[in-house]
């Protein structure tokens, strides 16, 4: 293992320093305390709102009062009565029970139950299920 030529190393100073403060470290009590120590200047005005919410809370808006003379009903439509018993009386004379039902039009009990009782939000896709599997109309009856 013989080299041709001299050996030489690189001995070129390394400095390593720590990270200089972020932010947050700058705010620091301990750090303003000891910027004021060395006599650096110190701004210490707080910004307006900050770290707060004050334009969520800000008091009335313009949509307030609408919203106030809002009126409007916002309750779901629900299985009308015709519909329900009409479902239930079907379903009695084919001898069939909710979960036997629900089983024939791939749908889970419950939604056979909440028709039933009128809870249900109705969906003419199920209702179309029910007339096939039931054999009767069950919409449009005047």
């Amino acid at each position: 293992m013989s080299r041709s030529g001299p050996v030489t190393q690189d001995w070129e100073p390394v400095v390593v320093r720590k990270k200089l403060p972020n932010a947050a470290a700058k705010k620091d009590e301990k750090a303003v305390n000891a910027a004021r120590r060395a006599g650096a200047d110190i701004d210490i005005s707080k910004k307006h709102n900050a770290g707060t919410n004050k334009a969520a809370n800000s008091g009335t808006s313009l949509n307030t009062k609408r919203l106030d003379d809002d009126t409007e009903n916002l309750a779901h439509e629900r299985v009308p009565s015709d519909l329900k018993k009409g479902i239930m009386q079907a379903r009695m004379d084919k001898k069939l029970t909710q979960a036997q039902l629900a089983q024939m039009i791939n749908e889970k009990p419950q939604v056979i139950q909440e028709y039933e009782s009128g809870k249900a939000i109705p969906n003419q896709q199920i209702i179309a299920k029910l007339e096939r599997a039931l054999g009767t109309k069950l919409r449009g009856k005047k």
